[in-house]
């Protein structure tokens, strides 16, 4: 029986397949090779343009956001590999995500990531292809592999609930199965209707978000899906001025603006539990009224972020601010 090909023949073989081209330039995936059905299809994303000759067969996904969409999608199949889950894959999504190898906890190294000789990356935010790691976008192109990097990353305005609809068709076109990304997204729709009713004539709570920090408050700003997300559960985010999807503000801002509510991102080895103890032990914050009522809600940040998780974690809120609304 022949061996197992050397991986250099096979990164050498990918290079033919998937060749992607920065910023306005034209690129080209299997150059060469009849295109597949409804192929070519070409992606501008984050300033890289990539010409898809056909569905990728070997994915890698990194983050959760990334990975829950491809599995969302049905394309376990497809995926070779996956890495860096801040939470429990949906159950839903458990059976899919279980055929799938895990390359590392977190983010694999560059020689762990071509060992499972892929043709496509996929990564939720832009440490996944950090370019001190050796795993920038522009290293994977010149192996041969096509990339594509999470649209929160690199908005070209505010995110909403039409940039997460985006991210899911995009993705949904790059493999070849435009009709599964209607589907998740008319069941996305179905939820958000749901809240919309619910909540119809309430009046907006005053929120603001606490994701970390203990010298500044690291919070929501508006460019970012979490304001959104405050604005369909029936808030409003207080600190939506700020010009960028998560910024630094002091504690005595947060005090100043009075929060009727804190909405806790839960992540990492701090608990959710830590966060408001420590809140409510900060003297700077004595009086504002969410600190006096103890009136937190609290979402997993992997539910905070432009994936499939959105619109759950819309209800959830919505839940949370406004729970007469849901008895």
């Amino acid at each position: 029986m022949m061996g197992r090909r050397p991986l250099s023949l096979l990164l050498a073989l990918a290079s033919v397949l998937f060749v992607a081209a920065c910023g306005g330039s034209s690129g080209g995936a299997g150059a060469g090779a009849p295109a597949a059905e409804g192929f070519p299809v070409t992606v501008t994303n984050c300033g890289v343009r990539t010409t898809y000759q056909r569905p990728p067969q070997r994915a890698v996904t990194l983050n959760q956001h990334a990975t829950e969409i491809v599995l969302a999608l049905g394309l376990e199949r497809s995926m070779v590999g996956t890495g860096y889950l801040d939470d429990e894959v949906l159950p839903e999504l458990r059976a899919a995500y279980d055929q799938v190898k895990v390359l590392s906890k977190e983010y694999p190294s560059y020689e762990a990531l071509l060992s499972a000789e892929p043709d496509f990356v996929y990564g939720g935010w832009s440490s996944a292809f950090a370019e001190k790691e050796g795993r920038s976008r522009a290293a994977l192109r010149k192996a041969g592999i096509a990339t594509h990097l999470n649209i929160e990353e690199c908005p070209s305005g505010p995110v909403t609930m039409a940039t997460v609809e985006e991210e899911i068709r995009t993705i949904a076109k790059i493999f070849g199965v435009p009709e599964r990304a209607e589907r998740r997204i008319a069941s996305l729709r179905t939820v958000l209707d749901g809240v919309e009713g619910a909540l119809a004539g309430v009046a907006p709570v005053k929120a603001a978000v606490y994701d970390s920090g203990d010298k500044t408050v690291f919070t929501a700003g508006g460019a970012g899906i979490g304001n959104e997300m405050i604005r369909l559960a029936g808030g409003t985010n207080l600190f939506s001025d700020v010009q960028k999807a998560y910024g630094d503000v002091s504690f005595e801002q947060l005090a100043e603006r009075a929060p009727e509510v804190i909405v806790i991102y839960d992540y990492g080895e701090r608990s959710a539990e830590d966060k408001k103890r420590f809140l409510l032990a900060n003297p700077a914050l004595k009086d504002v009224p969410a600190i006096r009522n103890e009136r937190f809600a609290v979402l997993p940040l992997s539910s905070t972020v432009t994936g499939i998780r959105v619109a759950g974690a819309v209800e959830s809120l919505a839940r949370q601010l406004h729970p007469d609304r849901f008895a």
